[in-house]
């Protein structure tokens, strides 16, 4: 007999009437006529997880994803029925699950729906692979609005958009490509002022669609796999996001040299071009803590190898660098170059480690070194050889950080530049294809990566970035957005890439400040580095085909205003360490878009110019040529221009001025602001006083200030110290109030405090609430400072009013 495979297709099948379900501890199961079988697991009063299987026998439950130190528990859980539905209640949510078809809908408590399943899960055969594309499609509200998906360069809001989530080197990328470097399978919806997640947990290529082919629709679906996704209530988007990233995990904290200000082309090389580059900026005082080398330090470029023509003593180089201030961070690849004279090709040959075709062969493919063969990242015993191969680079020669590129992974001359789809991969004893495999591939070199680097720099910190990364993958890496392009519209979409990964758990990260392809002017580079210096990761990359892209290329004036912002960046470092210490303890991202800051305001819900550095410090970069200023939103409360002191009212947007040498910032009133003095490097100098700029405000206002050594694990053993100020402000007087934790003490002995916006004259001041005279704590009072002892606990500051008042 021959079978028509034609009129066996079946298109999109669906579940059908439920005929049984079992409740058994935080798990609800439920089984169709047809065989689907439902698994809804409570995980917290917030979170649902949602797996189906089709043929009611579940996968293996296994996710590079999750990470297992993430905690669960639930106050309440309650199932209960009615006609029509089998009713799951927490502390939180409502979860209804439909009895004729096992659609699914969240509820408030109060019964007000949060998301809704529309056609809810479906599926169709897939003939020429076998299992199944799975997919879900939600009902989608008026004014519903989305955010998320990691690096996408696209509008930061995503409602219209249809979008695919597939590794790709994509060089040059343009606006709206659809796949990039990153699979982060994780949005947001608000509607209402009410914030949910989605996180799709499916390593296939996957696709999300946000009222693109159907208005009222929001869909997600994948190649293959099986439907697996957690919903997360907030009511707030940080409850959501706090929520996804304690599933996924968080980062270590990094050492404080890699939030400098970090140089880097395509390449530096030989070593005399190295040490100019160096001694350039020590020469020019523009402060800079690390060297990147790029694939022409190596031998052919084989990795683990050094081009001795080129660095003929690199760990006599790398420890001069060293002692000038320069951390050396270096390039690593995948593809490991066919030679048998290659030991790290042989090793890996000899071991079985590389990845197979389908019928038994390598997976072969053209990178830099020529034909390569590629390591499989997803088996244990791969990762811990690979760890291994970091004992010289790291160990012995001294380089302090690795950069892992072109891991999506990369090939050249082949369809969809990327392996072929029939590459096999262990994925940790759960055999698979490369369909499965590609969008943790270079997560998993990451997490290989810094697993060696971690144990061979031990006692300090590793330091890791990669190109490629999936959901979870920021416990072990940062991160850039790849090989962007020196044009204006890449300047806008650097600040909306930044943002989106900040909303999508990976916080550390930059882009290419002043782009990597072509050839940026003066004026983008200049707007460019202003807008770099408050994103997490800061660095100059480029291509060397299209010129130099040294800050003092561009000429004495570009030099001049790009050394006083990196100057600015290096003054904020406490601050910024501070934002990093509650990214990584709490999973609060470093850049808060203003839809993130303020959901209840409307205004916020499109717009992503503007950014909260931190939680105090609002950005707004000039991403057009030839202006004087731009406009801006002012989110509601009162604002500090940083510049001139002068307080404006928000909730509005207004005219700010921004000559070439001004980007707009804004300080949260009430805020208090831990500076460094400007330093070349990190720790270069040795701390003697600790500037607090203090921003007044009538009423109150809560501020941080984490400290450790900036390196190593003291700080697990609470060796660290987190102030917490609470400023309390009147007509007439002001309140600084001071609570300390940890066993870390600094080396400067006072905080030096610097007033803005006060709005009296100081006549009567109390130390721990003892009257001294304001002379004995050396005031200032043209410009408005004073010193106090750093362990002070509260500061009472008397005055007569004059009056001070925002536009």
């Amino acid at each position: 007999m021959i079978t028509n495979t034609e009129l066996e297709y079946k298109g999109n099948l669906y579940p059908s009437g439920l005929i049984s379900y079992e409740h058994d501890q935080d798990t609800i199961n439920f089984i169709s006529k047809n065989g689907v079988r439902l698994q809804v697991t409570v995980l917290r009063d917030n979170m649902l997880r949602f797996r189906y299987a089709t043929n009611g026998i579940f996968e293996n439950d296994f996710s590079y994803a999750i990470d297992e130190d993430n905690l669960h528990g639930f106050s309440h859980l309650d199932v209960s029925e009615d006609e029509t539905h089998i009713i799951i209640t927490t502390e939180k949510i409502i979860c209804k699950v439909a009895k004729d078809d096992l659609r699914v809908g969240t509820y408030e408590l109060n019964g007000k729906p949060i998301l809704e399943d529309e056609q809810g899960f479906h599926w169709e055969e897939t003939f020429e692979f076998g299992g199944n594309f799975v997919k879900m499609s939600k009902m989608s509200r008026d004014q519903e609005n989305y955010f998320g998906l990691g690096d996408k360069p696209t509008n930061f809001n995503l409602k219209g958009k249809r979008l695919s989530l597939w590794n790709t080197d994509q060089y040059a990328f343009a606006k709206d490509t659809a796949e990039l470097y990153k699979a982060v399978p994780f949005y947001m919806g608000l509607h209402g002022n009410s914030a949910y997640g989605i996180f799709f947990d499916n390593t296939f290529k996957t696709h999300f669609d946000f009222c693109h082919e159907r208005r009222n629709v929001t869909s997600f679906w994948a190649d293959g796999g099986e439907m697996n996704y957690y919903f997360i209530y907030g009511p707030q988007m940080s409850d959501v996001l706090t929520s996804y990233t304690d599933l996924t995990g968080k980062p270590e904290l990094p050492p404080m040299w890699a939030l400098g200000f970090h140089q880097c082309k395509w390449s530096y090389y030989p070593e005399s071009k190295v040490k100019e580059i160096a001694s350039k900026f020590r020469e020019l005082n523009f402060p800079c803590d690390a060297i990147y080398l790029d694939i022409d330090y190596m031998d052919g470029f084989r990795c683990f190898t050094w081009n001795k023509e080129y660095f003929p003593d690199p760990k006599r180089m790398v420890k001069e660098l060293e002692s000038d201030g320069f951390k050396t961070v270096a390039i690593i690849d995948p593809g490991i170059k066919i030679d048998l004279n290659y030991s790290v090709f042989k090793e890996a040959l000899e071991n079985d480690y590389f990845c197979r075709r389908a019928d038994g062969p390598y997976m072969r493919g053209k990178v830099w070194p020529g034909e390569c063969y590629f390591p499989d990242f997803t088996r244990p015993e791969v990762r811990e050889w690979w760890s291994s191969l970091y004992r010289e680079i790291i160990g012995e020669i001294g380089v302090k950080g690795i950069w892992n590129d072109m891991n999506e992974p990369a090939v050249m001359e082949v369809p969809g530049k990327t392996f072929p789809l029939d590459v096999r991969h262990d994925f940790d004893g759960h055999p698979c294809s490369h369909r499965k495999a590609h969008n943790v591939y270079g997560m998993q070199m990451a997490r290989a990566t810094y697993e060696g680097v971690k144990k061979f720099n031990f006692p300090k910190r590793p330091f890791i970035i990669t190109r490629a990364n999936y959901s979870g993958g920021q416990r072990y890496t940062s991160t850039w957005t790849g090989d962007n392009v020196a044009t204006w519209e890449h300047l806008w979409l650097a600040n909306v890439q930044i943002q989106r990964l900040c909303m999508s758990g990976m916080s550390f990260a930059g882009s290419d400040i002043g782009g990597f392809a072509e050839q940026p002017s003066g004026e983008l580079f200049t707007r460019w580095l202003q807008l770099g210096i408050f994103h997490p990761f800061c660095r100059v990359h480029s291509s060397g085909d299209h010129g130099e892209q040294e800050p003092w290329f561009f000429g004495e004036d570009v030099l001049e205003i790009t050394r006083k912002y990196v100057e600015l960046r290096y003054q904020l470092l406490p601050y910024l360490y501070t934002a990093f210490q509650k990214y990584v303890e709490e999973g609060m991202p470093i850049l808060k878009p203003l839809v993130y800051y303020d959901q209840e305001d409307v205004q916020t819900h499109y717009r992503a110019d503007e950014f909260i550095f931190g939680n105090q410090i609002l950005v707004c970069p000039v991403q057009e040529p030839n202006v004087q200023g731009r406009r801006m939103y002012i989110p509601r409360g009162k604002w500090y221009n940083f510049w001139n002191d002068k307080l404006v009212t928000g909730g509005k947007e207004m005219w700010v001025d921004a000559p070439l040498d001004t980007i707009p910032i804004y300080i949260k009133e009430g805020a208090i602001i831990p500076k460094y003095p400007v330093q070349q490097y990190v720790d270069e100098v040795k701390m003697e006083e600790m500037s607090l700029d203090i921003y007044y405000k009538i009423g109150k206002e809560n501020s941080e200030f984490y400290e450790d050594s900036h390196d190593g694990y003291e700080y697990r053993q609470g060796i660290y110290s987190h102030r917490t100020f609470k400023f309390t402000g009147k007509e007439d007087e002001m309140i600084i109030q001071q609570h300390k934790q940890g066993k870390f003490s600094a080396p400067y002995t006072t905080f030096k405090l610097k007033f803005h916006g006060m709005p009296f004259e100081i006549k009567r001041v109390f130390f721990e609430n003892e009257e001294v005279n304001v002379e004995d704590l050396h005031y200032d009072k043209e410009n408005q400072t004073m010193i106090v002892h750093k362990d002070f606990s509260e500061l009472h500051i008397v005055g007569n009013s004059n009056g001070n008042t925002a536009e």
